[in-house]
């Protein structure tokens, strides 16, 4: 045991633990739905878990900073619906010029976001939940009431979920999760080897220290509002291109999923401590579970009853794990560390 404790960081352990948690509930889902390990399942899974991934990246970097942003599912409708309602009369446009367009959308609301944070000292459950009504409300105006139709979408981003980036056997890696897995390789390596990611874990460990370091907070905190919204436009192009049909409830209840999928996969909501590669897990668990439910014919109000129960799981093992196994993995580090030699007399 000493041995794994060696080999095995904190943060490596709550991320295994959580594969572990995953294969047993695909297990039990498994023996419980008729034809449930098919590419069919597999596909629709993987389209739920790449918008939840996409935008539990963007989490992430806000909940680092011990700060959270609730507005992410409007961000998502309003940027999604925008971008339907330009294809509409815009039929030539290419993708990455759309994708461009949808993270500037969504930047600059989580660049509002952050600076009401960061410089207007507004705690940040306030200004989201605040922008989160505005950005609704704004979607309503713009629409006019009015959805956006399948039909109005020009063919390539109809055809965007059915492209395939690698083939394994029966099953297909397609576009619109290998969007989300490449917003989390970058980020995860943004986070590991980055002064940006030092100095966001500096931030929520100790504003203090990090202020005492020259940390300039306010700055950092409005780019990682900045950078969640980015995500959370690009989360409504992947919405767009999943569902064709936009109306004005476009990513309601996202922000739900989001939180739910970062804090069970450890990133805590004290911030300093998370990876995006756990969040990644968080979602594709949130994902597994909502599409079971749905298999199961399970209704809305059970499916947001089990993201609450894992919500309140995951916060709970957390501080579990904070506090009995920290100090465990601690002793076993001072251990490892060679004892200084005594002065000769």
């Amino acid at each position: 045991m000493r041995r794994v404790r060696r080999l095995v960081p904190l943060q490596r352990l709550r991320e295994l633990s959580l594969v572990l948690i995953l294969i047993i509930v695909i297990v039990i889902f498994g023996n419980q739905i008729d034809n449930y390990y098919t590419p069919r399942t597999f596909n629709r899974i993987s389209s739920t878990v790449a918008l939840i991934t996409l935008v539990a990246v963007g989490q992430t970097l806000v909940l680092l900073t011990r700060n959270v942003d609730l507005s992410v599912g409007s961000m998502v409708g309003f940027t999604a619906y925008y971008l339907g309602r330009h294809l509409s009369k815009t039929e030539d446009m290419s993708p990455m010029v759309l994708a461009a367009m949808a993270m500037g959308i969504g930047g600059a609301m989580g660049l509002i976001n952050g600076l009401l944070v960061a410089y207007g000292r507004i705690p940040a459950i306030v200004v989201t939940l605040g922008t989160m009504a505005i950005y609704r409300g704004a979607l309503v105006r713009y629409s006019d009431s009015k959805s956006v139709a399948t039909r109005e979408l020009p063919p390539w981003i109809k055809d965007l979920p059915q492209e395939t980036l690698y083939k394994f056997g029966e099953y297909e890696l397609r576009a619109l999760p290998g969007i989300a897995l490449g917003a989390v390789i970058i980020f995860f390596f943004i986070l590991l080897y980055s002064s940006f990611g030092r100095r966001l874990y500096a931030i929520g460990s100790s504003p203090e220290a990090a202020h005492l370091a020259g940390i300039h907070a306010p700055r950092m905190v409005t780019l990682a509002f900045t950078l969640c919204g980015a995500l959370s436009g690009l989360g409504g192009m992947v919405y767009l291109a999943r569902f064709g049909t936009i109306t004005v409830e476009a990513g309601r209840g996202l922000e739900l999923q989001v939180v739910a999928a970062a804090v069970v996969g450890g990133v805590s909501i004290t911030g300093g401590s998370g990876t995006v590669l756990g969040a990644m897990l968080g979602a594709i668990l949130i994902g597994t579970l909502e599409q079971s439910l749905i298999r199961m014919q399970i209704n809305e109000f059970w499916k947001d009853a089990v993201m609450g129960l894992c919500i309140i799981v995951a916060v709970s093992v957390d501080r579990i794990l904070i506090n009995q196994l920290t100090p465990w993995w601690s002793r076993t580090e001072l251990q490892r560390m060679p004892e200084e030699p005594h002065a000769e007399v």
